[in-house]
């Protein structure tokens, strides 16, 4: 009983852990769909961003300080690219932003490429962190990854809090749902969306300095976390954060929970060895461990059927 308390435990833990980086992730793709209207394909490019200029730097001014300066430099560089491409595409629709995004997530693995190579990088958790500590049922929970949790929930705190109670919020909001008044009002919504637009390449970039020594810091990295982000955003609610945190911990909990169980399909298989099931009969031999990267689509075909518009969906795609 202590052992299986034990191990579901860990699983938990790295379920949480896993669900709330997604979090981080996933709230600056929210954030800009909101307010630009547009999936943007180079957020995880940024994500990736994020690691490798937090590996270079904290090589020259540590780790914590690069932890600032990563998103800061990723953030300043998502301004950049909305101010000059984005708002200058922007009268000719949707589908020519997407684009745009699309082929920026190409340039940035190629210059990742050149400057980095192909291979992984060192990135290591820093040495006061890289330790263990007991938590419940006698778990040990790694220090980082408890950092980790709390980096995201304080995120979420500070996002929410800002949406919600400040006046820089309501502007916001304000932009969202009636641009040309806030406009009249004298605020300047181009503005607003440049800021908006940096402020989720700085969250993606966080999510990658954070992460990137936790998961591995190679060019693949935002290939294999990007399509995952998405169905979160889709899952949550395309526009809402809220639902946005609720779609990274069930995703986070429900994939850890896969790849460590020994399940297979046997036990709910119907009769696969007769009848029209009968060609489909090796799927049956397919354990829950490999089919666990498939799990966050499965849930995503799952909720749309259920709820087209997501958990709580909050604008249309």
């Amino acid at each position: 009983m202590h052992l299986l308390s034990a191990t579901a435990g860990l699983v938990l833990v790295n379920g949480v852990s896993y669900g709330l980086l997604l979090f981080m992730l996933s709230s600056g793709l929210t954030l800009i769909f909101s307010m630009l209207g547009v999936l943007n394909f180079a957020h995880a490019s940024f994500y990736m961003l994020g690691a490798y200029f937090a590996y270079a730097l904290s090589a020259r001014i540590g780790f914590w300080a690069a932890l600032i300066a990563a998103p800061l430099l990723v953030g300043a560089v998502g301004a950049l690219f909305e101010r000059s491409v984005l708002r200058r595409l922007r009268a000719r629709g949707v589908l020519a932003e997407l684009l745009a995004t699309f082929g920026l997530a190409y340039v940035v693995v190629e210059l990742v490429q050149l400057a980095w190579g192909r291979g992984p990088v060192d990135y290591a958790v820093p040495a006061v962190l890289d330790g263990t500590l007991i938590g419940i049922a006698g778990v040990a929970v790694p220090a980082y990854r408890l950092f980790l949790m709390l980096l995201a929930c304080a995120i979420a705190l500070l996002v929410w809090g800002t949406l919600r109670a400040t006046r820089a919020g309501l502007v916001l909001q304000a932009a969202l749902s009636q641009p040309a008044m806030t406009q009249a009002l004298g605020y300047d919504v181009p503005a607003l969306y440049t800021g908006v637009f940096a402020c989720g390449a700085a969250l993606a970039a966080l999510a990658g300095a954070a992460g990137g020594n936790v998961l591995v810091t190679e060019p693949g990295m935002a290939a294999t976390v990007g399509s995952v982000v998405f169905v979160v955003v889709v899952v949550g609610g395309l526009g809402s954060l809220g639902g946005a945190f609720v779609a990274s911990l069930l995703i986070g909990l429900l994939q850890t929970w896969a790849v460590t169980s020994d399940a297979s399909l046997v036990a709910w298989w119907p009769s696969a060895q007769a009848g029209a099931l009968a060609p489909l009969a090796p799927l049956a031999r397919l354990s829950v461990a490999q089919l666990a990267p498939a799990v966050p689509y499965l849930l995503m075909v799952a909720v749309l059927l259920w709820r087209p518009r997501g958990l709580a969906g909050v604008r249309e795609g």
